[in-house]
């Protein structure tokens, strides 16, 4: 009976016991630590647009209005003076003309000046007794071979201004004095014939007509003795330019004359004593290329025919022997 108690008492306790314990729960998941993250900044997305480049303007473009600058910058800019095996070239001289204007220009301009307009200065000699190597000088020189504001404005080649008899349409240029009236045209061949007219029907120019057509030295003098131009070395610079160029060859096939190449620069005590002696320079020549021609080196070329750089003109006469 006591045994029975005494089990009785120790079962109690041990329910008892039983019932003040938290029961185990096998099943519960276990708690993990978030493993650490690197914070990153999320930023809103932009649209992205097309880069538009626009073109760099310097000033505003019209077509219907061009000044001489604008031709003079893409004539240029067409004409660039080219280089050959270290040599300049025949085209790549340039030189300063200066009458109504100032400006710079490559001897290829001059060329093409020439081959454009030598028909008309023939044929004005036909027509005018006027020589066309002057004409030509005059118009390269006046114009600045095609190059100067007048010419570009008012196809002004010659430099004429309105004077009280002109009723044709002018432009306002700065001078002799501010703001002068210069005849404009609407071609240069009427420059051209405007020109020819103007010395013909002047009479202080009448003495220019006893000369010889082919005497264009005289003619030079001539135009500065009768008021043509105010510069004193006007005479001077015609002369130069017609020299330079041979443009007194177009005068000799108008008369009918054969051509002597003026050979300026030659030295006063050279004294040629055969045509083999000679070499006229063509389109395309330099002072090397000639030099290996005729097996001469550069600086005797240079010593020979009194020239100081590599310059040369098509139709000059150079000294090889």
């Amino acid at each position: 009976m006591i045994k029975k108690f005494i089990f009785f008492i120790i079962a109690l306790c041990i329910l008892s016991c039983h019932s003040t314990q938290p029961v185990a729960r096998t099943s519960k998941p276990v708690y993990r630590k978030p493993a650490a993250r690197v914070a990153t900044t999320t930023r809103k997305p932009t649209t992205s647009r097309p880069v538009v480049r626009k073109p760099i303007v310097t000033k505003k473009q019209d077509a219907k209005s061009t000044t001489a600058k604008d031709v003079e910058q893409t004539y240029e800019q067409a004409k660039e003076e080219t280089k050959s095996s270290g040599n300049e070239t025949v085209y790549s001289k340039s030189e300063i003309l200066e009458a109504t204007t100032r400006v710079k220009v490559t001897t290829a301009m001059v060329l093409d000046y020439i081959a454009q307009y030598k028909d008309i200065a023939k044929n004005n000699m036909v027509q005018y007794g006027i020589p066309a190597s002057i004409i030509l000088g005059q118009g390269i020189l006046e114009s600045g071979a095609g190059t100067g504001p007048l010419s570009i404005l008012a196809n002004n080649h010659f430099g004429i201004k309105c004077h009280k008899e002109w009723t044709g349409p002018s432009v306002k240029y700065d001078d002799d004095a501010e703001q002068e009236c210069f005849r404009k045209y609407n071609v240069p061949s009427e420059s051209y014939q405007d020109h020819s007219l103007f010395l013909t029907s002047r009479s202080r120019y009448l003495p220019l007509f006893q000369l010889g057509k082919d005497d264009y030295k005289a003619w030079a003098g001539g135009l500065k003795n009768a008021g043509y131009a105010t510069d004193p070395k006007y005479p001077e610079k015609l002369i130069g330019i017609i020299e330079r160029y041979q443009l007194n060859k177009y005068d000799a096939e108008v008369l009918g004359n054969p051509f002597m190449p003026i050979n300026n620069t030659f030295p006063a005590s050279v004294n040629l004593t055969a045509k083999s002696d000679l070499y006229q320079v063509t389109q395309g020549d330099t002072l090397y290329s000639i030099s290996k021609k005729f097996n001469i080196a550069v600086d005797d070329l240079r010593r020979k025919n009194n020239i100081q750089d590599n310059a040369i003109s098509i139709g000059q006469s150079l000294i090889i022997k």
